[in-house]
């Protein structure tokens, strides 16, 4: 009976991993879609871009062109909703100065296709930016910006572009790490997304802003702790009062943004004037 008891307990075992292995994208990716027709009402200024990609799909994604911008923020979201619900961080960057795109992932919004592996993703991202970069003079300011999932691809962005500013808002060593703290009873090998952040911080050797809700109970904030120790100019601002959700929302938030953009400015010929 014993024997019979852990045969199938062992069983049932495999067949969640199985299910967790052929379906993780919908535990890790939250995408809402948005119709075709809808339109966006961010401001004159912010217009859509499509990205064609070699599969066929379209990604759809936003981009507010100021007339004289100090720089772009590209900027990577997070694992929910779409840029209706993102794109609002547009009006601090459009006080700041600087232009602001984001993308939608496939499956995201207006974005077509679905999710099927991290290097698509990393793939999709480099396309995008290397399809905006050419808009920018070498003396404006290039930021890579990423929130919670869109962190990991950020970092990975970031370290083969060693852009004048990296900026990771709540992020995490790796999914693989996170999924153990979450869920200790998952192999690691199981994950197809591992996102390994904390692998690639030694490359940023740029300037790094962190930014982590010290209340962050999703992404706790020893993560960014455990970053900012491999990154070589890693700055870390622990958000007093803030989760993961509402980072945005803090005055130390923006303040903490602000500098960073200020002083990459001022470390572009012709932009300090600006800042």
């Amino acid at each position: 009976m014993l024997l019979t008891l852990i045969g199938i307990a062992a069983t049932a075992y495999l067949v969640l991993l199985g299910g967790l292995w052929w379906g993780q994208e919908r535990l890790l990716f939250e995408p809402e879609p948005l119709p075709a027709r809808h339109v966006f009402s961010f401001g004159p200024d912010v217009h859509e871009v499509t990205v064609e990609r070699p599969d066929g799909t379209r990604l759809n994604a936003l981009h507010l062109r100021l007339p004289e911008p100090r720089g772009i923020v590209f900027y990577l979201h997070g694992n929910a909703g779409n840029l209706q619900a993102w794109f609002g961080h547009a009006d601090f960057y459009r006080r700041a100065g600087y232009d602001f795109f984001m993308l939608d992932y496939r499956g995201y919004g207006k974005s077509g296709g679905r999710i099927a592996s991290e290097a698509e993703l990393r793939d999709d991202a480099r396309a995008t930016w290397h399809q905006i970069a050419p808009l920018y003079e070498p003396g404006q300011v290039r930021v890579i910006a990423g929130r919670s999932l869109g962190s990991g691809l950020a970092a990975a962005l970031a370290a083969e572009l060693q852009p004048d500013l990296t900026v990771l808002i709540s992020p995490y060593r790796s999914m693989t790490a996170l999924a153990a703290q979450h869920y200790p009873w998952v192999p690691g090998a199981l994950l197809r997304y591992p996102l390994d952040t904390e692998a690639l911080a030694p490359r940023l050797t740029g300037p790094v802003l962190l930014l982590h809700g010290d209340q962050d109970a999703l992404i706790p904030p020893a993560h960014s702790d455990a970053l900012a120790a491999r990154m070589p100019r890693a700055r870390l601002v622990r958000v007093a009062g803030a989760t993961h959700s509402d980072v945005q929302d803090h005055p130390a938030y923006e303040n903490a943004v602000r500098e960073a953009l200020d002083a990459a400015a001022a470390g572009r010929p012709g932009l300090a004037a600006a800042a």
